[in-house]
């Protein structure tokens, strides 16, 4: 029986403490809830007297504040020889909390890293940097750009002088330097051509020999046709035997000159016939002594292109030296 009334007594205080804390939780206020981060991935544009633009000594300086570090960094620029993206290199070197640089134009369009600074400063821009964005007032616009063709004029002047003076400084060890070069590979050419051109001369003087032979014996053909037909004529026979026979004599000369057109496609003159007739024997004895005509043609040509190259280094009138010197005379 007490252990009944025990139970009986757990149980009723088992309720009264559920029910207490029922009513309690129910009285408690509910507990702050933490609002949920968000993120925009629109820039946050700052004030644009953040960021300032002068000039010093013709440079512009432009003092941007970074954006992991609480300080403000100069950044002086060329306006000739740097671009946007050496800009952004250098905003990135100072800061290396800093993963996204853009230049935007006043039209919203982005500027390419490639575009000479003297050209971005014509006009107003804005430097995003990571998330955010500082508009760039420019004063003086123009000034830069003026300031940039000012710098191209003034760098083309000097680069005119610095030719003009290497040209005066070194022109005279650059020609010793390419006539010594030229000389060399001339001599090589030379040494090559040497025994090509001692067999081209023992043939070209046999050629010449048989081209005479061929002249010679024409000349002594037509003396021989003369002798027999004056024999004929004044001796053997009468003029009026041989009158047509000269005809025809002649007649048959005048075909064979025809001949000759028509297979030679050239008129039947003495110079041409002859030089025709040499070089005819001289190409059957390139190919008897397998002469290498090629390359005696091409070493011929190189040598004649090498001394080209050395009257004209020895020019006066291109290196403003001394007269040329001949080559014959060296």
């Amino acid at each position: 029986m007490a252990f009944l009334r025990w139970g009986r007594t757990f149980a009723v205080q088992m309720r009264q403490g559920a029910s207490s804390a029922f009513t309690t939780a129910a009285l408690r206020p509910m507990s702050r809830v933490q609002p949920l981060a968000v993120f925009s991935t629109t820039p946050t544009v700052l004030a644009a007297d953040s960021v300032s633009v002068s000039y010093q000594h013709g440079y512009p300086v432009v003092k941007l504040p970074l954006a992991s570090r609480s300080e403000t960094c100069t950044f002086t620029l060329q306006p000739v020889s740097h671009t946007v993206s050496d800009f952004i290199k250098a905003i990135k070197a100072e800061d290396g909390g800093i993963d996204r640089v853009a230049l935007i134009a006043k039209d919203g369009s982005k500027i390419a890293q490639t575009t000479p600074i003297g050209m971005v400063f014509w006009d107003d821009f804005a430097i995003c940097i990571n998330d955010s964005k500082y508009d760039v007032t420019v004063p003086d616009k123009g000034k830069v750009g003026a300031l940039a063709e000012g710098s191209l004029d003034a760098y083309d002047d000097v680069k005119t002088m610095i030719h003009k003076l290497h040209i005066a400084l070194n022109v005279e060890e650059h020609q010793r330097k390419k006539d010594q070069e030229i000389r060399m590979e001339l001599e090589r050419l030379e040494h090559e051509l040497a025994p090509l051109e001692e067999s081209h001369a023992e043939m070209a003087k046999k050629a010449q020999f048989r081209s005479n032979i061929a002249v010679w014996g024409g000349l002594g053909f037509m003396a021989l046709q003369f002798g027999i037909l004056a024999r004929l004529t004044w001796w053997e026979y009468s003029w009026d035997i041989m009158e047509p026979v000269t005809y025809f004599v002649g007649y048959g000369t005048l075909i064979a000159c025809y001949a000759y057109f028509v297979l030679t496609r050239q008129e039947y003159l003495f110079p041409d016939a002859r030089n025709r007739q040499y070089l005819l024997t001289l190409y059957r004895l390139f190919g008897k002594k397998q002469f290498d005509v090629d390359r005696y043609n091409e070493l011929k040509d190189a040598i004649a292109a090498k001394k080209d190259q050395l009257c004209c280094l020895h020019d006066a009138l291109q290196l403003n030296l001394s007269a040329p010197r001949k080559l014959s005379d060296e």
